[in-house]
């Protein structure tokens, strides 16, 4: 991992095509625009990570609403 310090105003470039610039510093968030081509998708993890929970979820055998059903029959029981 590469641990970068940056000004307001600075730039970091990723490759020859991503240029990563600092907008704004203040109140305990930094504000940054990346330059990269369309082809190159830039994305929050959190949304990385929820695009992956989303596939986990979608290739599970049984339904939200089945396991729902599952659980209340045992709770019958």
């Amino acid at each position: 991992m590469l641990i970068l310090q940056r000004k307001e105003g600075q730039s970091l470039t990723i490759g020859d095509r991503i240029v990563v610039t600092v907008q704004e510093i203040g109140q305990g968030r930094v504000r940054l625009s990346v330059d990269a081509p369309r082809d190159i998708a830039v994305l929050r993890t959190e949304l990385v990570e929820a695009q992956q929970e989303n596939r986990s979820a979608a290739q599970e055998k049984e339904s939200p609403m089945q396991l729902l059903q599952m659980l209340r029959k045992e709770k019958e029981k």
